[in-house]
């Protein structure tokens, strides 16, 4: 499963959609980001550490590296 799935099911649980969550992360990072860009880089692997942490910021969850 990729980022794309893993993040549309935490959008479920938050009760969030993708467009609303595009613009908590503009605001976040204070850049333009649209729903549709926002499906994009989801969608052909290529969002970025920043974004991912601020996706990850905005549904209220924690991202860990934890060793094998």
């Amino acid at each position: 499963m990729g980022a794309q799935e893993y993040i549309k099911i935490l959008l479920v649980k938050e009760g969030m959609t993708i467009t609303d969550l595009a613009k908590q992360i503009s605001l976040k990072l204070n850049k333009n980001l649209s729903r549709s860009s926002l499906s994009n880089k989801l969608r052909n692997n290529t969002l970025r550490f920043d974004e991912l942490i601020a996706i990850c910021d905005v549904l209220n969850y924690e991202l860990t590296f934890n060793k094998k």
